[in-house]
């Protein structure tokens, strides 16, 4: 109960405060700062170099290329029976098909299931950040054409983000050095991912002007919420994954939209507000829709 009751309590004061204009306009940029630099690669820090690596996590590491490539399909299709604008189209693949693994989806699983399976949380983040750093970036500049696309600018973007560098780090470094001393200074900053993020979701969350977009957004949706949980758990069953790695795996991949992919929407400007209307009401249905998720994940034993 207490971690509801630190979610609502989170994202209803970021609300209040941008409405009462206590902080500065873009203060969200400087909390979403420490959490990118630091928190999260605190929390591979905290939670990787425990894990027992099985092939059991190659269902976390696989899920999220499986939900971007049937968002990009579902996404194109739409598009060739909808007379819709290239930016537009591109900003719906971003925002469809990549999920808000870690300012909604840490918060989540500590509410229903527990912390203890952030391990599994991270490697489905660090595989959602490297989509979107170098596929999501292939397909905001194509759908824009602001920049030149090159191997040098995507390189760039995916070896100076942080959380991955965080991941890769806490995979290699605990094995030649005994950083065991350090886990206090980990367990403290990896606490402040949950809070910090729903409170920086509170300051971004907008509604205004969905009415006219409610198509595209139903269809976005659509897919994000419920389609893609879905096909993952058809997945799931038929090749018979069951245990707490793969309903966490479903559980991430139910996420409402990645807020980072909404910012990059922004930066090529690919129909910014619809993307940004996408990450807003996704974010509040999901309150909604992940707790169905959670019902059918743990309580039908399908797993």
């Amino acid at each position: 109960m207490a971690n509801f009751i630190l979610i609502g309590l989170c994202i209803i004061a970021g609300i209040l405060f941008r409405k009462r204009k206590v902080l500065p306009k873009d203060a969200h940029k400087g909390i979403n700062a420490w959490i990118i630099y630091l928190a999260l690669p605190a929390t591979s820090f905290k939670y990787l170099p425990h894990i027992t690596w099985t092939k059991d996590l190659l269902f976390p590491a696989l899920a999220p290329i499986l939900v971007w490539m049937l968002g990009w399909v579902f996404i194109t299709l739409y598009s060739r029976f909808k007379t819709i604008s290239k930016a537009t189209s591109g900003g719906l693949k971003l925002t469809s098909s990549l999920s808000n693994t870690t300012f909604v989806g840490l918060p989540l699983i500590a509410a229903y299931f527990s912390e203890k399976e952030f391990g599994t949380a991270i490697i489905c983040d660090q595989v959602t950040f490297t989509l979107l750093s170098t596929i999501g970036i292939i397909v905001a500049i194509r759908s824009s054409q602001q920049q030149k696309l090159s191997a040098k600018l995507v390189l760039k973007k995916v070896l100076t983000f942080p959380p991955l560098i965080g991941c890769i780090l806490a995979l290699t470094v605990p094995r030649f050095v005994d950083i065991s001393v350090l886990n206090p200074l980990f367990d403290k900053l990896a606490g402040t991912v949950g809070p910090l993020a729903l409170f920086s979701i509170g300051l971004q969350l907008r509604f205004g002007g969905w009415f006219s977009e409610w198509k595209a957004i139903s269809f976005a949706l659509l897919y994000k919420l419920i389609l893609a949980p879905l096909v993952l758990i058809v997945i799931a069953v038929l090749l018979a994954l069951k245990g707490l790695i793969t309903q966490v795996t479903i559980f991430e991949m139910a996420m409402p939209t990645l807020l980072t992919a909404g910012v990059v929407a922004d930066q090529y400007n690919l129909n910014p507000k619809l993307s940004n209307l996408i990450v807003g009401i996704g974010i509040l249905l999901s309150f909604i829709t992940t707790g169905v998720w959670w019902f059918v994940l743990t309580q039908l034993g399908i797993f």
